[in-house]
């Protein structure tokens, strides 16, 4: 049996060493990074992937998209596949940043508690991403409106930078994104005062939402924090924590995803995408709506 190889293309200098681990656990045999690629280099590198093994070595081949650039990403997600021609064709994976993946796990993980705790789902809430106009908080806003959420993308200093990023996903992806700027308590509380559902996604080591600001809420149901490196992002919720009442957030008795809960289901959904693209008959193409569905699989 031809030995199987997983072709990594990077637009920034270095491969991310988390992907080429779980890559290589998730039963790859070879792994070949490249760093530095640009979109245009994507149609010869996939065709010279392809063509190469012949139609026995489809199964045993597979592309891995990275980077932090999560439109760059999409493009040469999309430049891979219009690359291939049948019987020529291999399974792609798209996961910059790891963003799609923990995005995935970050809202399935958040969705769970509504349903378990409250008897509601995404489609019945307005939801709030902090951190909203990087990787993971773009792809976490784009997964909640998707599953029907009234969603809006905060940034921390200018409302243009989330009308640019708003505008941009709502016309690929076809969701519906709104905008806003909180860069003080009293812009946070304000934009709060109605909300169900948080999402915490900002840098790791800020806390974003503190005590003073979470006795102010009056609807909220369900946070979740991506931040593992103390302190939260959130205060109050732990990095453990699985639905936890939030200390600070009794009065309207909402609960709390951490961290590391999170993180626990992004790396069982990457593990199985990845292992996925050696266990199929036919090529998989595979981005934040296949690693949603499997986050959800996972969490019943």
């Amino acid at each position: 049996m031809k030995r199987s190889i997983l072709h990594m293309l990077d637009p920034m200098p270095n491969n991310s060493p988390f992907d080429i681990n779980m890559a290589l656990d998730a039963g790859f045999d070879i792994l070949m990074p490249y760093s530095n690629v640009k979109l245009e280099n994507v149609h010869g590198l996939t065709q010279d992937a392809v063509f190469s093994r012949g139609p026995a070595g489809m199964k045993r081949t597979g592309l891995f998209i990275g980077g932090r650039n999560l439109g760059l990403a999409i493009d040469m997600f999309n430049a891979a596949k219009q690359a291939m021609v049948s019987p020529f064709a291999i399974s792609v994976f798209a996961d910059p940043s790891g963003a799609f993946t923990t995005a995935a796990a970050l809202v399935a993980c958040v969705d769970k508690e509504l349903r378990e705790k409250y008897d509601k789902d995404l489609a019945t809430c307005k939801a709030v991403v902090f951190g909203g106009t990087g990787p993971v908080g773009i792809a976490t806003g784009i997964i909640a409106s998707l599953a029907g959420a009234n969603t809006t993308i905060v940034d921390h200093l200018y409302l243009e930078t989330a009308a640019d990023v708003a505008k941009q996903y709502n016309r690929r992806f076809g969701c519906n994104l709104k905008a806003a700027v909180a860069s003080f308590d009293k812009d946070k509380i304000e934009l709060l005062k109605d909300v169900d559902v948080i999402f915490c996604t900002a840098k790791a080591g800020i806390q974003v939402l503190n005590a003073t600001i979470l006795k102010e809420v009056t609807q909220l149901k369900v946070a979740g924090d991506v931040n593992a490196v103390p302190p939260s992002g959130i205060e109050g919720v732990n990095r453990e924590d699985m639905g936890a009442p939030i200390i600070h957030a009794s009065h309207c008795n909402a609960v709390g995803v951490g961290a590391l809960a999170v993180g626990n289901v992004k790396y069982q959904v990457q593990h199985a995408l990845l292992a996925s693209m050696l266990e199929t008959e036919n090529p998989v193409f595979l981005d934040f709506r296949d690693a949603f569905i499997k986050a959800r699989d996972i969490l019943k």
